[in-house]
């Protein structure tokens, strides 16, 4: 019986994506675990793997790459040996949770065939609308093919116009949503501080961040606090048993959050390692779908900008958020003298509607007993 491939659900808030290419082509044969076709949704570009084998079909009625379609849209199918071709349904299929068969559209090749570079066919559009020589220009695409981002930047024109739209919805959502309130508290980071030195001191250029420090510090609060580590979904609070930490990156393309999995799970260092590989990949516009997926906590540090204190908007479906702004020297009552000492403030923003103030006082209590106080974390 002829399998469907449809545009599949790559995220829970994706309604639709862009049929990039395929990879694979009408006739041909596909094993399972084969990249198909390529799909852009709002922040990210996905080969899609097929989970069966057969033969490649591709009816003419069906969207052609470039096109945006709804989720569930049929996009081909896979046919044993020996079955006929079949038309396209004369309707579409309802919006699918997951994929059956996905692919990945292979690159147009240029006019000097293997000698030249390869484009996808969204791309070559692009081009020829913006009047770009894209011949001349190397993709970053998978197997170096010439993919949108690549046109648009060859072209000077900005490719955030969909990063924008979807970032907009989203806090959209956020303010209108959600019972959101945030706590602020001011707190002594002398001792974070002095830590970072001391690891620079003895690790040079692969010293941790203090967003790492403050990612690992923030697993730790979580797993003491796991009333933060939750999300509101179908009209309920739902407590995640994992720990997994959006981290906000300002790219070009906008704002982008990538999520490290299973971050209480992980030592100082290699958090450090894993959160800059995100970072690279979010600013290079290299962040699959995967990435962004699963984030039950986020963190957001706008102290790098000069920040001292601000409120941050809730990740939706995640029922929290850490906000932190730079760490500045201020004279300060110590052991009753005045002195200097470093300060950061933190600014905790939570949806009412999941925990109560309380608990989300408490959190950011420990957040606070935890930069006041590295020893704490540092250990465990």
């Amino acid at each position: 019986m002829p399998i469907e491939i449809v545009m599949p659900r790559l995220g829970w808030t994706m309604e639709e994506g862009t049929l990039v290419e395929w990879i694979k082509q009408d006739g041909d044969p596909v094993e399972t675990g084969d990249i198909v076709f390529t799909v852009e949704t709002d922040k990210a570009l996905n080969d899609i793997e097929s989970l069966d084998s057969g033969i490649l079909h591709i009816p003419n009625s069906v969207p052609q790459p470039g096109d945006t379609v709804p989720v569930g849209t049929f996009l081909a199918y896979l046919l044993q040996p020996g079955e006929e071709p079949l038309p396209a349904p004369t309707q579409p299929k309802a919006l699918a949770a997951t994929p059956t068969a996905p692919t990945t559209p292979k690159a147009v090749e240029s006019p000097s065939k293997k000698r030249g570079p390869t484009i996808s066919p969204r791309a070559l559009r692009i081009a020829t609308e913006l009047g770009v020589n894209w011949q001349t220009l190397k993709g970053s695409g998978s197997t170096g093919r010439i993919v949108e981002r690549d046109i648009r930047a060859a072209a000077g024109t900005s490719t955030t116009t969909r990063t924008r739209r979807t970032i907009a919805q989203r806090l959209l959502e956020s303010t209108q949503q959600t019972a959101a309130v945030t706590l602020h508290v001011e707190t002594d980071a002398t001792e974070l501080v002095s830590l970072r030195a001391r690891l620079k001191t003895s690790l040079k250029d692969r010293a941790p961040t203090y967003n790492d420090m403050f990612l690992r510090l923030t697993a730790l609060a979580l797993k003491d606090h796991p009333a933060l580590n939750a999300s509101w979904q179908n009209d309920q609070s739902v407590q995640h048993p994992h720990i997994h930490l959006g981290i906000a990156v300002d790219t070009k393309a906008g704002l982008l959050v990538p999520v490290l999995q299973n971050a209480d799970q992980k030592g100082l260092q290699q958090m450090a390692i894993e959160s800059a590989e995100l970072a690279k990949k979010a600013r290079a516009g290299t962040l699959t779908t995967a990435h962004l997926q699963g984030g039950t906590f986020t963190l957001t540090n706008l102290g790098m900008y000069g920040v001292d204190t601000f409120t941050p908007l809730l990740n939706l479906p995640q029922c929290a958020i850490l906000g932190i702004g730079r760490i500045v020297q201020k004279p300060s009552v110590y052991e009753n003298q005045i002195v200097p000492r470093h300060k950061v403030a933190l600014s905790l923003t939570f949806d009412h509607r999941v925990v109560d103030g309380g608990p989300a006082a408490r959190f950011l209590n420990t957040i606070r007993e935890f930069v006041e106080q590295p020893d704490l974390w540092l250990t465990r």
